[in-house]
């Protein structure tokens, strides 16, 4: 997915040299958070401070209520403008999941503020003299602000609902994200080798007719679905329900045995969500003591550092 993604859109340049000497103001918004399918696209877009008179009238509207065509040519049209900056983090499915499935989960929310802040970050590395920030919340708007604040003390930051219909560089912000992800989408070249794969997935909410028959036909028994998908949805968590349960041989280190004792026990994966287990140490991994019999017999030690 992420060859998939740089594929789909060009790389922003480096900070052009009016950014980094007047007061820059920059927009971010976010395309693709609710839907199962493809990644989340985080976008912002800057320019000077005494641009933004001009900036409010070159027709950038919430992408929401823009046609494609639309979309498309004032993308192209930013990116041709030499007075616009703009970035996007592209977030791919398999990323999201991992990420909110991981034992210590980062729910949906942190993994958005951490791709704002990333942005923000990314401009004050490349130079940008960065003084405001307008961003469409995610939770409550005056929590994420002082979030933000506490994080970038030296920039003032507006966070709003609805921020891409109230400000023009947010609006920008907003065609940069969904053109990003439609580009994504329609150039996606899939990792799995199966027959019979098709993109005719409709809007990609979990709501769709066609969304669900697309995760009906490609659903595997054993493997669960292409990385296309975001299995961490609820959505999904239906189709798993008459898969193949796949049983594998793990090691658990009996938490009340004295030294590297350790108890072997057979674990089904009844989900997607993958449960590990603690270990006393790192040096019962390192060693080789309590470890899976597959890996005794071959002899294969744990590489922690390579030359």
């Amino acid at each position: 997915m992420a060859a998939a993604a740089a594929a789909a859109t060009a790389t922003a340049a480096a900070a052009p040299e009016w950014a980094t000497k007047e007061p820059c103001l920059m927009g971010i918004d976010e395309a693709g958070r609710g839907p199962v399918l493809g990644p989340m696209v985080y976008g912002c877009m800057y320019c000077a401070r005494s641009y933004h008179d001009t900036l409010a009238t070159l027709s950038f509207a919430d992408s929401k209520t823009l046609k494609e065509e639309q979309r498309e040519e004032l993308f192209e049209s930013l990116k041709m403008n030499s007075s616009i900056g703009w970035e996007v983090d592209v977030i791919c499915s398999k990323v999201l999941s991992a990420k909110m499935l991981k034992r210590t989960k980062i729910n949906l929310n942190e993994i958005s503020h951490n791709s704002a802040m990333g942005l923000v970050r990314k401009a004050i590395d490349s130079g940008v003299l960065l003084t405001e920030v307008y961003i469409d919340t995610v939770g409550d708007p005056e929590k994420y602000r002082v979030k933000l604040t506490e994080k970038f003390p030296g920039i003032k930051f507006v966070v709003a609902k609805k921020a891409d219909s109230l400000y023009p560089v947010v609006s920008g912000a907003s065609i940069v994200a969904k053109v990003t992800r439609d580009r994504a989408l329609r150039n996606w070249v899939f990792d799995e080798t199966a027959q019979n794969m098709h993109m005719n997935t409709g809007s990609g909410y979990p709501g769709d007719p066609n969304t669900i028959q697309w995760l009906k036909d490609h659903k595997h028994p054993v493997f669960g679905f292409p990385t296309l998908v975001r299995f961490s949805w609820g959505t999904c968590t239906a189709y798993f329900k008459n898969g193949v349960e796949v049983t594998w041989e793990s090691d658990e280190v009996d938490e009340d045995a004295a030294g590297y004792g350790s108890a072997k026990r057979q674990v089904t994966l009844s989900s997607l969500g993958f449960t590990g287990f603690k270990r006393k140490s790192e040096e019962i991994e390192s060693s080789g003591k309590g470890r899976c019999k597959f890996f005794q017999a071959r002899k294969l030690e744990l590489i922690r550092k390579f030359q």
